[in-house]
């Protein structure tokens, strides 16, 4: 599915904050940065892993990631334990952006309480909903910010 120039797949969970997870078979899950988050960052340019073996609560940091605008906190959409890191993003973090939900995963984790967290996740409709909300809302900002540069070309 897409909402506007955002992809947002059928097969994943998502949460607010922009990071999905994929549950694979067997008891392990991917985890990554959404389409929209990677468009918002630009040029992801450096990746900072956490602890392999971690255990992370819902909503805690796993690890971190650098981009031409700032430094992100990854989040886990799930309580679990830290298997592997994207070995990848070491060398060419900037795969995320060109495949986010793809090559551009960034953890693996084996979720501890899958059942029970998993029902607040978003669906990806959804997610959908929520990304449509913020582009209509980042839409306005722009145009209030041109309105606002135009008033004040013809004042001066």
């Amino acid at each position: 599915m897409k909402v506007g120039k955002y992809v947002i797949p059928e097969n994943y969970y998502y949460i607010k904050e922009h990071e999905w997870i994929k549950i694979e078979t067997g008891d392990t899950g991917k985890i990554g940065i959404t389409d929209y988050a990677q468009k918002a960052l630009r040029e992801i340019t450096y990746f900072y892993p956490g602890k392999r073996g971690a255990e992370v609560k819902h909503m805690e940091t796993i690890c971190k990631i650098e981009s031409t605008k700032c430094v992100s906190e990854i989040l886990s959409p799930l309580s679990g334990v830290i298997l592997q890191f994207n070995s990848a993003l070491f060398d060419t973090p900037d795969i995320i952006n060109r495949d986010p939900y793809g090559k551009g995963w960034i953890v693996i984790i084996r979720p501890t309480n899958l059942d029970k967290e998993k029902k607040g996740l978003l669906e990806p409709q959804l997610y959908a909903k929520h990304i449509s909300k913020l582009i209509k809302t980042d839409e306005t900002l722009l145009i209030h910010r041109w309105r606002k540069g135009m008033e004040k070309e013809t004042s001066e």
